[in-house]
């Protein structure tokens, strides 16, 4: 891609789930966010948006969320669904369209709200509403589903990700054989979590953030961030799995809710308005893998955006990774041990928050400020994704 740019863009506060943003849809969350953004860099033609959201209520709410914040009836908007890598590949998608041709600028980014997130149910007809029976052998398609009532609720938060029954800890219970696969101790994630929130902190206290964050809805910081967690705190917290040995309330991120935006550009749009922006989208690269252990996912993605690139990592200066959970850390640190001080340096998900939809970009603009402290070339923003899908961006200054 040698022919995409980011001119910027702003995120919300990230929002624990049912606090500062507990009355606030999704729509309107990302609405405020997006009226600063416009208000700030001022385009003067928006070709197209293009979110991720994961949790609201259905339809293309992106495009609700557009109409919202008073843009253009004549723009329009799509929405992604790609669970915790959904803005990564907004991002992606408005960069491809920048590329062929198809627009000069675009809004990607994504937004979400937990906390006013709609439960769903089944319908009467589907074959889980209709099990009455732990095992029915009769051929029944509620056998094949493997739904018995004892197991299953009508009504669910989590969308189904893999084949078979629909269990909404399918996520943790990914993580945790993960966990045991590679053979990872609680120790090394502790490590991640504690110095999650060390640096999260750091930078909330050193202001390394500002530029790129807007106070919406009374709220001007990260609710998430716990400045004394330490060890003895980490090794009181239960397993969150009922018959699991490793996953706990802080080595796995929490629901939060949250809007990020960015502005995507060819380079005629720049000659035409004489900017000059700092960072180039390089390169991306989007993967499938073991929907039984998404969070190894990202392996792949980095390692075949650097194969697609023709770089090695010791060609990159800064990482950002969705850390939707410790293991994830501990996989790219035994990965690239040497980029351990150039990996989340302004911390990660386990301690700002993950509200799914928008998190991609989060960590999208978090690398962008990176590297511009970190003074690096380039850059790789990745995240993991239920399901077993790995995206990754190159970035380059």
């Amino acid at each position: 891609m040698d022919n995409v740019f980011i001119l910027g863009g702003l995120r919300s506060y990230i929002g624990v789930k049912n606090s500062a943003y507990r009355h606030v849809p999704a729509e309107h969350l990302g609405a405020a966010v997006l009226k600063e953004l416009t208000a700030r860099y001022q385009p003067p033609k928006i070709d197209m948006m293009i979110c991720g959201n994961c949790v609201g209520g259905g339809g293309n709410i992106t495009r609700l969320m557009a109409l919202e914040a008073g843009l253009s009836e004549s723009i329009p908007s799509f929405t992604v669904d790609l669970q915790c890598a959904s803005s990564l590949e907004a991002v992606i998608t408005a960069a491809a369209r920048i590329e062929s041709g198809l627009a000069d600028l675009v809004i990607a980014g994504g937004f979400e709200s937990s906390s006013t997130q709609p439960v769903r149910s089944y319908n009467p007809n589907h074959p889980y509403a209709a099990a009455t029976q732990a095992d029915n052998p009769s051929g029944n398609p509620a056998d094949t589903c493997n739904a018995r009532r004892a197991e299953l609720s009508l009504t669910y938060n989590t969308a189904k990700f893999i084949p078979g029954p629909h269990r909404e800890d399918v996520m943790l219970q990914g993580a945790e054989k993960t966990i045991c696969h590679y053979h990872i101790s609680p120790r090394e994630m502790d490590a991640w979590v504690l110095e999650s929130h060390r640096r999260a902190y750091r930078a909330a206290r050193e202001g390394l953030l500002d530029g790129i964050t807007v106070p919406v809805f009374g709220l001007g910081h990260d609710e998430g961030i716990r400045p004394r967690l330490n060890q003895r705190l980490l090794d009181r917290l239960p397993c969150v799995l009922k018959n699991g040995r490793y996953l706990n309330a802080a080595n796995a991120c929490t629901m939060n809710d949250g809007a990020a935006f960015l502005l995507l550009c060819s380079e005629q749009y720049l000659k035409k308005h004489k900017l000059s922006p700092r960072f180039r989208l390089a390169n991306a690269c989007t993967v499938g893998a073991d929907p039984l252990m998404s969070p190894a996912s990202v392996l792949p993605a980095v390692s075949g955006l650097l194969e697609r690139s023709g770089l090695s990592m010791d060609d990159i200066g800064a990482i950002e990774c969705n850390e939707a959970f410790a293991v994830i850390d501990v996989l790219i640190s035994r990965a690239y041990p040497d980029k351990a001080s150039r990996y989340n340096q302004l911390g990660g998900a386990l301690a700002y928050g993950h509200p799914y939809g928008a998190s991609g970009a989060i960590i999208l603009l978090h690398l962008m400020r990176s590297m511009e402290l970190s003074e690096s070339s380039r850059g790789i923003c990745c995240a993991a994704a239920a399901g077993g899908i790995g995206s990754a961006i190159l970035l380059e200054q």
